[in-house]
């Protein structure tokens, strides 16, 4: 099998039994179960989820998005080889370092597969929480034009590139498009403050005012779990973002979670620890795929300018990336993913064979 074709690049073809429509994102496809097939494996799975939970599959892909564009390579190569593997070997890992140390559980109720999780619906809240441990990305350029306050925190003056911040920063952002919230535009990713959410708490998601409150300890908590254990390693949790919901467990309990993925190269900058002390910066990240796409096209402000989305679809659609390009991605996401979870990671040649397999004899979810 060509390294093309032992790439996942298309995740929404899978022949799951769905009486819905497969909603697939720039990573991720989810397959919402019938509501038989949701009761059944609460049942026979032995699930702590409300009975009549609904449930679904959500399949990861090895597709890469940077600038809210989905990239390829050449020969077909239409993903990054291990990446779906990775995040989700990174995800499990820290989802259940968070339940070993009692913060809050996930939405993830089974792990069939290393590209599959079986999900319970949550209610999200509608932020994305962001911790920021370094200055750096965005909040370095806003700081460069003079800009000294981020969601309602003033920094200090004389900070420099790169430089660890006094404390740990929360700066969440809207989660989708609020509407009717005083003092918050209708506008996706727009930077909110504390006094925002206190003040419109059940606009934002939350069920009471004291959630938040559970909110920010649960951002805090997360951040430091990930952050002492990548220190362990010798590498440098930059910045991150946290998505939570409500979910009702087994006993009728209302509870929040963490949700979608954590701490992986996708959702956070990481460095290498000892790159950082000798004063310069190795992203094991997305960043640094980010930064190559910003140095390898002529007009870098096409991918930085919202205003030129169409010019920036364009490039991403017509312009194929070397192969080396993807394959060195795909080293930095496995080597970040082995390093977090201890193991080498193993690739399937043909992982939606696999998917199938699983999911029809153990599941009985394809007929």
């Amino acid at each position: 099998m060509s390294l093309a074709q032992s790439v996942l690049a298309v995740n929404n073809d899978l022949p799951i039994r769905t009486d819905r429509p497969v909603h697939s994102g720039k990573v991720r496809s989810v397959y919402w179960l019938t509501e038989a097939d949701s009761r059944r494996l609460i049942e026979e799975k032995g699930y702590d989820v409300a009975p009549d939970a609904p449930l679904a599959i959500m399949v990861i892909s090895d597709r890469i998005s940077a600038f809210d564009c989905i990239w390829h390579g050449e020969g077909g190569l239409n993903g990054v080889p291990g990446k779906g593997a990775a995040l989700n070997a990174i995800s499990n890992h820290w989802f259940g370092l968070f339940r070993d140390k009692g913060l809050a559980d996930s939405h993830i109720v089974d792990i069939p597969h290393p590209f599959v999780w079986i999900v319970q619906k949550a209610r999200p809240v509608m932020i994305e929480a962001i911790c920021r441990q370094y200055i750096t990305g965005s909040m370095w350029r806003a700081y460069t034009k003079g800009e000294r306050e981020f969601c309602g925190i003033t920094l200090p003056e004389g900070l420099q590139k790169d430089q660890k911040l006094p404390e740990l920063l929360m700066t969440p952002s809207t989660k989708g498009i609020l509407k009717g919230i005083p003092g918050v535009p209708e506008a996706d990713d727009v930077n909110i403050t504390r006094a925002n959410i206190a003040d419109n708490f059940a606009a934002f998601g939350f069920r009471s005012a004291d959630d938040i409150a559970q909110y920010e300890k649960l951002l805090k908590e997360g951040f430091g779990v990930i952050s002492d254990a990548l220190a362990e390693l010798d590498q440098v949790f930059v910045d991150t973002k946290f998505e939570f919901g409500y979910v009702t467990d087994a006993s009728g309990n209302e509870k929040l979670i963490y949700m979608d993925e954590v701490g992986t190269p996708d959702s956070s900058r990481i460095w290498d620890g000892p790159a950082y002390r000798d004063g310069k910066v190795i992203e094991k990240s997305k960043e640094g795929f980010r930064q190559l796409l910003l140095n390898h096209f002529p007009d870098p402000d096409i991918l930085l300018n919202k205003e030129r989305m169409p010019e920036r679809e364009a490039l991403a659609r017509d312009n194929a990336l070397p192969t080396e390009v993807l394959m060195d991605v795909s080293r930095t996401y496995l080597d970040i993913a082995e390093k977090v979870v201890g193991h080498k990671i193993e690739l399937s040649e043909n992982p939606k064979a696999e998917i199938i397999e699983i999911l029809r004899d153990q599941y009985g979810l394809i007929d």
